[in-house]
């Protein structure tokens, strides 16, 4: 697939990106957050061989992305929960499956919560959970201001292997990023950071987590220095049907960083 293969439907009065391949059941990814990120940038190096074994689709959420972002629109997780059930009802999508990564994790997690009869199974990758410290990688996303050195110095935080940041990336997301309104929607997300002490990011609690019914697989980088691993702890923790599989030498990309590993897992998992 191409990036040029981008397909647009109208969700929730945005307009909204998405990528589409394969058959079977349907597999919805979800991208996560951070400067000139999008469902391509996340998922192009799998979606087609998920597809293999799925319907794989690929929106941008509302606000990144090539997704339309609105000044006079309030971005929070119930508005992009809604719209991720629009952008399913607007392409024919009743029940799907769903990978989320870190954002995206959360919206699964809002997906299961505020609309269970619409999601299968649930994979969460590098997902916030509870009240965590805030790390280098979230703070200097709220803090970025476009350029490409800004941008690959960021980037620098996301994976154990440095040598996945290549240049056509950093430009890639740099361009994103540069979109009317991309930061705005980012900073919309993310907690500013404290000019003295630590900054607390407060994720979905723990009383919440209890309620998801869905069979849930958790996979984590062990080197993760965006999302702690603690928080992949804790979603099994209290998540009742929820299994965790960490990825040695492995940070925030777990899709790019452990790929073989990481299609393995997905498809025995939701293929099950």
């Amino acid at each position: 697939m191409k990036e040029v293969d981008r397909k647009f439907v109208m969700a929730a009065g945005h307009n909204t990106a998405y990528f589409e391949c394969g058959n079977g059941k349907p597999l919805l990814l979800l991208h996560g957050s951070g400067p000139g990120v999008s469902g391509w940038t996340n998922w192009n190096g799998v979606m087609d061989e998920l597809g293999e074994r799925h319907h794989v689709l690929v929106p941008d959420i509302a606000g990144f992305g090539f997704t339309e972002f609105k000044e006079d629109t309030h971005y929070d997780i119930k508005f992009w929960v809604n719209h991720l059930v629009e952008f399913m009802d607007a392409v024919g999508i009743e029940k799907a499956s769903l990978v989320g990564n870190s954002f995206g994790g959360a919206m699964g997690i809002g997906l299961a919560l505020f609309a269970p009869d619409r999601l299968d199974k649930l994979v969460l990758l590098g997902t916030p959970a509870g009240t965590f410290v805030q790390t280098k990688g979230l703070a200097g996303a709220w803090s970025y201001e476009p350029s490409i050195e800004n941008m690959r110095t960021l980037m620098e935080l996301f994976p154990y292997n440095k040598s996945l940041i290549t240049d056509a990336l950093v430009e890639s997301r740099y361009e994103a990023s540069a979109r009317p309104g991309a930061q705005e929607a980012l900073r919309e997300l993310l907690p500013k950071p404290n000019d003295v002490g630590e900054t607390m990011v407060k994720a979905f609690p723990v009383g919440a987590l209890q309620k998801i019914t869905s069979p849930t697989l958790v996979l984590h980088g062990r080197e993760d220095n965006v999302v702690p691993l603690e928080c992949g702890y804790r979603l099994i923790e209290h998540i009742p049907n929820a299994d965790l599989f960490v990825f040695g030498q492995c940070g925030h990309w777990v899709q790019t960083e452990q790929r073989e590993k990481f299609i393995r897992n997905v498809n025995a998992f939701v293929d099950c």
